[in-house]
């Protein structure tokens, strides 16, 4: 998606992570799993269902991918195995709702956001790279309200080295002149460091456990820390003044 007022060309680009870096995200996801606990106290423990359904997710990524849909399918899917067919036609039907729940859920910026765009974008050509459903991640940025501050806004399937590549590539954009912004050291700090770019690190309340890194490859990155998005300007500021960041 581009912007139709555009910033100029010669800005840097500026990747911008979007779930849980720009908007709440992961606390929806928690909310459902507690009642999906409770929906399955007949059959399995808190801990039982979890670690199921966790399980069910990873298996279940390569083909249904990130984000609600695939979190709904996996829930139905668990709650059969768990349930061993038993759970009811109703209760399957109240797993569809609450999908439907967290894709009509308003979007909920985060503390600062919208200033912190605004600073960014005087200086920065900025690039929102997310992944998941397409018409999901699309629709937030609509109902955001921020769309008219992004340049480009992509949605990949995955976040890995080669996803970071293509899209830089279609853009037109140096990896080694790259800054992606987000909070999974996982999927918007390891695979831009490994193609060559930059990267910050916001971290967020809440991680899917999914998103938890190899402590190995974290232990051999090299990455800032930023407490909030609003910090981000200023350590970009530092940088290209040569101070230490």
């Amino acid at each position: 998606m581009a912007n139709p007022e555009l910033p100029p060309d010669d800005l840097p680009v500026l990747g911008l992570d979007a779930d849980d870096t720009l908007w709440e995200n992961e606390a929806r996801f928690h909310e459902v799993e507690g009642r999906f606990r409770d929906l399955m106290e007949p059959w399995a423990d808190g801990t039982t269902t979890d670690s199921a359904l966790l399980a069910t997710e990873r298996a279940n990524i390569a083909r249904h991918g990130y984000g609600v849909k695939g979190f709904v399918l996996s829930m139905i899917v668990t709650a059969v195995e768990l349930s061993e067919g038993r759970v009811e036609g109703r209760w399957i039907g109240d797993i569809v709702s609450w999908g439907h729940e967290m894709l009509d859920h308003p979007v909920q910026l985060l503390d600062g956001v919208t200033d912190a765009l605004d600073r960014l974008g005087t200086t920065h050509r900025l690039l929102v790279i997310t992944k998941g459903d397409l018409n999901d991640q699309m629709g937030k940025v609509s109902r955001s309200g921020l769309a008219d501050r992004f340049w480009r806004v992509e949605v990949v399937a995955e976040k890995d080295e080669a996803s970071y590549a293509a899209v830089l590539d279609r853009h037109g954009v140096e990896p080694s002149a790259f800054v992606m912004v987000g909070n999974s050291v996982k999927s918007d700090v390891l695979p831009v460091l490994g193609i060559g770019g930059r990267a910050i690190h916001v971290p967020h309340t809440t991680t899917w456990a999914l998103e938890e890194p190899d402590p190995v490859a974290v232990a051999a990155a090299e990455f800032p820390t930023v407490d909030r998005l609003a910090d981000v300007a200023d350590l970009l500021v530092a940088r290209s003044a040569g101070r230490p960041s």
